[in-house]
C-alpha cells in the first residue's frame, strides 16, 4: 500500500505539478485543497502520512490550519511551504509541530528529498513508539503475572516507589522474579526512557567485579588496551540493578556505598571524577540482617539500599497463580517453539499445584518448556513431567485422596449431594487452615479465594470459626 500526501496550497497550478511529479517518482497517493477548510475536510476523509502546508492561505492561515491539524492528527508529519518573507512564520510553526520546511522557488528533486526524509523521520518515531509502548506493556504491574492477595501488595508497593529516585531492596528466593520487579519499576519511573544495565555480582568473579562497574582507562593493567566504561557510566541517566547484592566482597561494598553518598567515582587507574545520575536497585536471597549481624554485609550499606524493601513470595505461599505462570509460558513457548498445545490434562494440573517449586518461576518455566518439547500433540500429560515432580506426589498426602477412598466406600444414593459437598467443603477449609498455620489470607489463596472474605463465609457456614 502506497504512501499518501495532502497538498494544501492555494495556487492554481502548483499543487497538481507538485502531485503528477510526486506520484511519478515516490509512487504516493497524493490529495490537493485549496485552502485551510478544504485541507482539514480531506484529512478527516482520508488516512494521510504527510501534509505539505503552505502558509499563505484564504480563509484560514497556514499557521490556524496546523493548529487544528494538529487536533485531529497530532502524530502526522508536517512540511512547510514558505516564501523568503515568511521564514519567521515557518520557524513559528516549527515550534507548532511542523517537521520541516521548504523555501519556494525549490526543485522538484529538493521536494522529493524533503518528503522522502519527513516519512522516514516520521516512520522512525512511530516504531519508536511502538517499541517503548510494548515495553512499557512487558512490565507494567497489570501485565506480571499473579493475583494473588501477596502479590497484588507487591504491585501496590512497587506503584508507590516507581515515580521517585528511592533506592528499594527486593528480597526473595531464586526464582521468585526480583529482576522482572526491577524491570517494572524502571518502566514506570521517571528514567523508563533511559538505559537499564543489570549485574549479576554472584556471577562476576571478585577481581573483575570492580572493573566491570566502574570501568578503566588505558594501560590501567596489562589487558587495558583502551578506555572502557563500566556499568555505572553506562546507566547513567537510567537505572542500576545489582542482583545478588549479598554476595559482593566487604571491599566493593565500601567503593560501592562511596558512589551511592557522592554520585561519582573514579575509573580504575583514572585521576578524573565521573558524575553520574542513577538509581540503584538491589536484590538478594540472602537474609541481609543475619549477614550485616555476622560482619558479611556493610550496615551501612544496607540501610542504604533498604531505604524500602520489597519481599516476594516464594511459588509454593502463591499456589492460586501457578497455572497463570502456566498458561503464560505455554502461551510464550508455543509462540517461541512453533507448537499448538491447547491444554494440560487434570493429573498434571494437580501434580503441578502438589510441588513445593524449590527454584520457583524459573523452575516452572524449565518444566513448561521440557514438557512441551516432549509432547507430541496438543496436550500436556504427567508423563511429560520430570520424575521429581511425579514422584514427588507419591510422598505427599493429596487433601483429596481419603475423601477420594471415602467416596468410594459410601453407599450409592443413602446421602444427599449437599451432605456430601459439606462434608467435603469442611475437609478443605480445615486442610487449608492447618496447611497456612491458620493464617486465613494464605489459606484463602491455597483454595483459589480471590477475597479472604470467600473463606470466611464458608467458615461461618460451616461454624469452623469455634475451633479455628
Amino acid at each position: 500500500m502506497s504512501l499518501s500526501i495532502l497538498i494544501i496550497d492555494d495556487e492554481p497550478h502548483l499543487p497538481h505539478q507538485f502531485a503528477r511529479f510526486l506520484r511519478k517518482h515516490g509512487g504516493y497517493e497524493v490529495y490537493t485543497a485549496a485552502d485551510g477548510e478544504l485541507g482539514l475536510q480531506e484529512l478527516q476523509r482520508n488516512d494521510v502520512d504527510l501534509v505539505l502546508l503552505d502558509l499563505r492561505l484564504p480563509k484560514l492561515s497556514g499557521l490556524e490550519v496546523l493548529t487544528h491539524l494538529r487536533e485531529i492528527d497530532p502524530e502526522v508529519p508536517v512540511v512547510i511551504l514558505t516564501a523568503y518573507g515568511d521564514v519567521q512564520t515557518a520557524v513559528a510553526a516549527m515550534k507548532l509541530g511542523a517537521s520541516d520546511y521548504l523555501l519556494k522557488g525549490f526543485d522538484l528533486d529538493e521536494l522529493l528529498i524533503v518528503v522522502r526524509r519527513a516519512l522516514e523521520t516520521s516512520a522512525m518515531s512511530r516504531e519508536l513508539r511502538q517499541l517503548r509502548r510494548e515495553r512499557s506493556d512487558n512490565y507494567h504491574f497489570t501485565h506480571i503475572v499473579g493475583h494473588s492477595e501477596r502479590m497484588r501488595e507487591v504491585f501496590d508497593l512497587v506503584a508507590r516507589v516507581a515515580p521517585s529516585d528511592t533506592a528499594v531492596l527486593i528480597t526473595g528466593e531464586s526464582g521468585t522474579g526480583k529482576e522482572v520487579i526491577a524491570r517494572a519499576i524502571h518502566e514506570q519511573s521517571q528514567r523508563a526512557s533511559g538505559p537499564f544495565h543489570p549485574l549479576n555480582c554472584a556471577a562476576i568473579a571478585h577481581n573483575l567485579l570492580e572493573s566491570e562497574l566502574f570501568g578503566y582507562e588505558r594501560y590501567a593493567f596489562t589487558d587495558a588496551k583502551k578506555q572502557k566504561r563500566g556499568l555505572l557510566e553506562l546507566a547513567d541517566g537510567g537505572t542500576l540493578f545489582l542482583d545478588e547484592i549479598g554476595e559482593m566482597p566487604l571491599d566493593m561494598q565500601a567503593k560501592l556505598l562511596r558512589v551511592l553518598e557522592t554520585r561519582s567515582f573514579f575509573r580504575l587507574g583514572g585521576n578524573q571524577e565521573v558524575k553520574i545520575d542513577v538509581r540503584i536497585l538491589a536484590a538478594t536471597n540472602r537474609d541481609l540482617e543475619q549477614a550485616k549481624m555476622e560482619g558479611a554485609f556493610r550496615a551501612d550499606l544496607y540501610f542504604r539500599l533498604a531505604v524500602l524493601e520489597i519481599r516476594l513470595p516464594p511459588l509454593r505461599e502463591r499456589p492460586g497463580d501457578i497455572m497463570l505462570f502456566v498458561s503464560h509460558f505455554i502461551e510464550d513457548f508455543n509462540k517461541l517453539l512453533g507448537r499448538n498445545i491447547r491444554r494440560i490434562s487434570p493429573e498434571a494440573q494437580r501434580l503441578l499445584l502438589a510441588y513445593s517449586w524449590p527454584g520457583n518461576i524459573r523452575e516452572l518455566k524449565n518444566v513448561i518448556e521440557r514438557a512441551m518439547i516432549l509432547s507430541s500433540n496438543d496436550e500436556l500429560l504427567p508423563a511429560h513431567l520430570p520424575q521429581e515432580i511425579v514422584g514427588a506426589d507419591s510422598k505427599n498426602i493429596s487433601p483429596l485422596d481419603p475423601w477420594e477412598q471415602w467416596l468410594n466406600m459410601w453407599p450409592r444414593g443413602s446421602v444427599s449431594f449437599e451432605d456430601v459437598t459439606g462434608r467435603f467443603e469442611q475437609h478443605l477449609i480445615r486442610w487449608a487452615l492447618e496447611t497456612a498455620h491458620h493464617n486465613r489470607t494464605r489459606a484463602a489463596e491455597l483454595l483459589g479465594f480471590t477475597k479472604v472474605d470467600q473463606l470466611r463465609y464458608l467458615m461461618r457456614k460451616h461454624n469452623l470459626f469455634q475451633t479455628h
